[in-house]
């Protein structure tokens, strides 16, 4: 998804930013080096005559004026480079200092955007997905079967490859995920999992619990004073590359609830916008708790998931608990 005018805004104003500091720090070792070397300064001012008178007898019809001004230039580099290698410093010690030094602070080298813009891009879209924190530990990378045995190990395998599948078919194919089933057993781990790879090649994905979720489409609705701000959020919610939204039923649910989230599905599978759905609610209970609509929307249009075992973050736990025993008991 490109980036909007405000993203794309607050990415030209790191750079301009930074090209200031490149002229500050630029500034500050020209200063340094006029103190400690006037000759170098005086150089510099016979440099900007030189390019002047030349100048004047350029405009004035002398033809070999532009040569005499590129070797003149030429001499009087050569004898800058030698004072500041003589004075102990390096010879591009007054050149530009760029954090980036292939595209000189600018965003943007050969006419393209530059390596360092792109980790901008990427960095903003995980400060917008809501989860850059869960994302150090919640990825494939931290991925372990060692917590599942028999059907709900086979249930939670099938789940993995259905995830690494929908991350290669990404832009080929529009397709959703919803995961069910008991509480602990990987739905969130794997819907952070998918989150990772995708913003790791530039994908915006924005991730919410389903209380944050409808929090703000409430706030885009009612509140005055925010509705501006909630609105552009909501308008990310519609159109970002992929919604995750966990915990669905965790909020608390009414008629508006109920109405917003039909909205949200409604509107992105008319955008052909992927989302991931994850809940602790049986098939039955998401049929009781919201309306038929959403049921059939959800059970048509995404690639329902089923996973079951024991509560892992408890195993976790005990495990860790159980490994400070023995370490207290051994000290």
């Amino acid at each position: 998804m490109p980036l909007t005018n405000s993203q794309y805004d607050r990415i030209m104003r790191s750079y301009e930013e930074k090209q200031r500091a490149a002229r500050r720090r630029l500034e500050e070792r020209t200063e340094l080096i006029y103190q400690q070397i006037p000759a170098y300064e005086a150089l510099d001012r016979q440099v900007a005559a030189t390019s002047i008178e030349q100048g004047r007898r350029l405009l004035g019809g002398d033809s070999g004026a532009l040569d005499r001004l590129k070797a003149t230039l030429r001499e009087l580099s050569a004898k800058r480079t030698a004072l500041l290698q003589e004075n102990g410093y390096p010879a591009d010690f007054l050149s530009p200092v760029y954090e980036c030094a292939a595209c000189r602070d600018t965003g943007y080298a050969d006419g393209v955007k530059c390596s360092c813009f792109r980790t901008a891009e990427i960095n903003l879209i995980y400060e917008q997905s809501h989860i850059q924190n869960l994302l150090r530990t919640d990825n494939f990378s931290t991925l372990s079967y060692d917590y599942y045995a028999g059907e709900h190990l086979e249930k939670f395998t099938k789940a993995v490859q259905i995830c690494q599948n929908f991350i290669e078919s990404f832009h080929l194919d529009y397709h959703n995920l919803f995961f069910y089933g008991t509480v602990g057993t990987g739905k969130s781990f794997l819907s952070c999992c998918v989150a990772k790879e995708l913003i790791d090649r530039g994908n915006l994905v924005i991730y919410f619990s389903a209380a944050q979720l409808f929090d703000t489409l409430s706030r885009s609705t009612f509140d005055k004073d925010s509705k501006e701000a909630a609105a552009g959020i909501s308008e990310d919610i519609y159109e970002c590359d992929l919604l995750i939204i966990d915990d669905l039923g965790t909020e608390l649910t009414n008629a508006f609830v109920s109405s917003q989230l039909f909205s949200c599905l409604n509107n992105r599978h008319q955008r052909k916008k992927p989302t991931i759905i994850t809940t602790n609610l049986s098939l039955g209970e998401l049929r009781d708790r919201y309306s038929d609509r959403i049921f059939s929307r959800i059970t048509s249009n995404y690639e329902v998931c089923k996973l079951t075992g024991d509560d892992i973050r408890m195993k976790k736990k005990t495990a860790a608990q159980k490994k400070e025993d023995s370490l207290n008991a051994s000290s």
